[in-house]
């Protein structure tokens, strides 16, 4: 039974896009295809309260997607562009909540 994960794209507090950025995130949005459930939204600024995802990143977005299971949402997110400028994708699946 496929279920959903949701995706939280984490990137250096330091990190700063380039011209290319957007395309990167469009073309691998798109490799994903009918496992993307919500594309979701980016995230423009940000605070913390407590310790999240350590000091030295932010969060920059997040999406849900759908799986069978955890291995195979970590297989969707491995190609990442967060990855490759030293982020991380924080995978978790998504609870049914009753009269959501």
């Amino acid at each position: 039974m496929m279920a959903n994960y949701v995706f939280s794209y984490r990137v250096p507090s330091d990190y700063r896009p380039n011209a290319g950025t957007p395309a990167e995130w469009q073309a691998w949005f798109g490799g994903m295809g009918s496992a993307l459930v919500d594309l979701g939204h980016a995230v423009t600024d940000y605070a913390l309260l407590g310790e999240v995802g350590g000091s030295g990143s932010r969060m920059i977005g997040y999406s849900v997607v759908s799986a069978e299971d955890m291995d195979s949402a970590l297989a969707l997110a491995k190609d990442c562009p967060a990855l490759r400028v030293g982020g991380g994708v924080e995978v978790g699946p998504v609870m049914e909540v009753a009269g959501s």
